[in-house]
């Protein structure tokens, strides 16, 4: 499996954002972002692992600004990390105003994918060529990332598994919520 630079899986997807796209307030909804997201994940990480890839998960997805109907929107997705079979696709939404040319920046994401076999089963794609200061950057950073994930994931479990109900009128007193029981 030969490696691979990260500039041969770099991918743009445009599209224009048309009325139905659009929630009540006439923005367009999050979730159709979010779709269109996971598609450029998926054809950047699937051109740099040459077979099928699915989403494991999607960090830090923030809607720094809203998307008028109208606007084109283009995702920019590169490959960031590789690990064994997961690779970070990191993506960057741009909207643009095609009357006044204004273009702004809607959002940033991180899509963790994982590459698939023909039998289903997790397989190894190439290793990320870096080709320059920026995609060092991007891959040591992912790497922290995902250092703190894995401790931030540690942390939760061991948060869930250790919630004390008898001690919830200490833990919640100044919160906005009304217990309506007597814990134990």
């Amino acid at each position: 499996m030969e490696p691979r630079p990260v500039s041969h899986s770099k991918t743009t997807i445009t599209e224009l954002m048309i009325p139905s796209y659009a929630n009540f307030g006439g923005k367009i909804h999050g979730g159709i972002l979010l779709s269109m997201m996971d598609k450029v994940a998926y054809a950047c990480a699937s051109k740099h692992s040459g077979t099928y890839c699915v989403t494991v998960s999607v960090d830090k997805v923030e809607f720094l600004q809203p998307v008028e109907v109208g606007e084109l929107v283009a995702l920019k997705a590169s490959v960031n990390y590789v690990g064994r079979s997961s690779l970070i696709v990191g993506i960057r939404v741009e909207s643009e105003n095609v009357k006044t040319g204004v273009i702004k920046h809607t959002n940033s994401s991180y899509f963790t994918m994982v590459a698939k076999g023909d039998d289903n089963k997790p397989q190894q794609v190439p290793e990320l060529i870096l080709e320059n200061e920026e995609d060092v950057k991007r891959f040591i950073e992912a790497m922290r990332v995902r250092e703190i994930k894995e401790k931030v994931r540690e942390e939760m479990d061991d948060a869930r598994s250790t919630i004390e109900v008898a001690n919830a009128n200490n833990l919640l007193k100044g919160e906005r919520c009304i217990i309506k029981f007597q814990p134990n």
